[in-house]
C-alpha cells in the first residue's frame, strides 16, 4: 500500500453544509416572503398597486419579483457567510420547514380571510 496516499487523503479538508443549508434556509425565506407579500397585496389597495410592475398582471408581477429578489439576496448572503462553516442543520431545515408551513398558511384563503 502506498502512504503517501494516506496521506494526502487524511489531509483534505474538512466537508461543510453552510453552502447547503443557505440554500434550503433561503428557500423557506424566499417561500414566507411570496405569502406576505401576496396577503399584503390582497388586503391593502396601497401595497397592491405599489407592487403592479407589469399592468396586465396587477400587483402578482411585483410580488414574486420582490420574492424571488428577497431568496436570491437571502441566499447570497448566507452562502457568502456560511460558505466555509458547518452549521446546525437539524436546526436550518426546522426553521425552513416552519416558514414553509407559515407561508402555507398565509395563502390557505380561510387563514388568509382572518388576518
Amino acid at each position: 500500500m502506498n502512504t503517501s496516499n494516506l496521506d494526502a487523503s487524511s489531509k483534505s479538508p474538512p466537508l461543510t453544509n453552510g453552502s447547503g443549508a443557505a440554500a434550503i434556509l433561503s428557500a423557506g425565506v424566499g417561500a414566507f416572503a411570496l405569502a406576505v407579500l401576496a396577503s399584503a397585496g390582497d388586503k391593502s389597495a396601497h401595497i397592491a398597486s405599489s407592487l403592479i410592475f407589469y399592468k396586465p398582471t396587477g400587483p402578482l408581477s411585483g410580488v414574486t419579483t420582490a420574492a424571488i429578489l428577497i431568496w436570491l439576496f437571502t441566499w447570497g448572503i448566507l452562502g457568502w457567510r456560511w460558505r466555509n462553516k458547518t452549521v446546525p442543520a437539524g436546526r436550518i431545515n426546522a426553521a425552513a420547514l416552519i416558514l414553509l408551513g407559515l407561508s402555507f398558511l398565509l395563502t390557505f384563503p380561510p387563514i388568509a380571510d382572518l388576518l
